[in-house]
């Protein structure tokens, strides 16, 4: 059995629309674009789809020296890539307390008229360094702007097994993974504890526990009963629905699509 990584997804906007790549860089906290950028509320919390829909309207393209974000009505805009030094500000993602660098007045206005007034678009600095949790990460693990984990990954089987319950499949994006592993069997992932992507080897931390964003419909963002209806009787663990793994990766690299998926170790 061959298994091979068949997609590969950044998020440069923390819950923007997604952006497919062919390949991508490994740096330390994760894919060198995904999730450095993030809208925040006036206290300098972070937003999602979860609380508002609204930010799955922005569409993030990647360029050499700039991010592009679009949104319907509204002229783009467009941030350097990679970003330049700018004022510190405080944020925080989940309990997690950042520093961040501001965008500016013009990208904070623009953010505005997506989500309404008060809202804020920060980046990631390049040296920031922001700790994964203690108690699945090595001491030295960061992340970025990600809810927690470097890396999300999901068998393709895995979501074949799934939509064969549901009366309307389901796209991959949903579940907003980035890397895609095609060959193994329906929730092979779930029995990998270290894998090895091209040349670069991962650690796997823990299945991710869902929220309602696969809920939502990618084009139209209004919410429906599945998957989380079906996957609440068939993958409900200890409170939690599960569907596909939190990774950590040890060393940066270069990921393609394409390339092998060798599992290194099991329980």
């Amino acid at each position: 059995m061959t298994v091979r990584l068949s997609a590969l997804y950044a998020y440069p906007l923390k819950s923007g629309r997604a952006v497919p790549l062919n390949a991508a860089e490994v740096v330390r906290t994760g894919l060198r674009d995904d999730r450095r950028w993030m809208v925040v509320d006036r206290r300098g919390r972070f937003r999602s789809q979860r609380e508002d829909p609204r930010l799955g309207r922005i569409t993030p393209t990647l360029h050499a020296e700039q991010l592009r974000l679009s949104a319907p009505g509204l002229p783009d805009l467009d941030l350097p890539r990679p970003p330049t030094p700018a004022r510190e500000v405080a944020v925080t993602v989940w309990n997690d307390p950042v520093t961040a660098w501001s965008c500016g007045r013009s990208a904070d206005e623009w953010i505005g008229r997506v989500l309404g007034e008060g809202h804020r678009l920060v980046v990631f600095p390049p040296d920031g360094a922001r700790r994964v949790d203690p108690a699945y990460a090595h001491a030295d693990d960061r992340v970025a702007f990600a809810d927690g984990y470097p890396f999300h990954l999901i068998g393709s089987a895995s979501l074949d097994e799934l939509n064969r319950q549901l009366d309307a499949p389901l796209e991959m994006v949903r579940f907003r993974p980035n890397l895609v592993a095609s060959g193994a069997a329906p929730y092979a992932e779930d029995g990998w504890t270290r894998i090895r992507i091209g040349e670069v080897a991962f650690r796997v931390a823990k299945p991710c526990a869902r929220c309602v964003v696969p809920t939502l419909h990618p084009d139209t963002l209004e919410a429906g009963p599945e998957p989380l209806r079906t996957l609440n009787r068939t993958r409900k663990r200890g409170g939690n629905v599960l569907f596909g793994q939190n990774l950590l990766h040890d060393g940066v690299g270069t990921l393609r699509v394409g390339d092998d998926v060798t599992v290194l170790d099991t329980p």
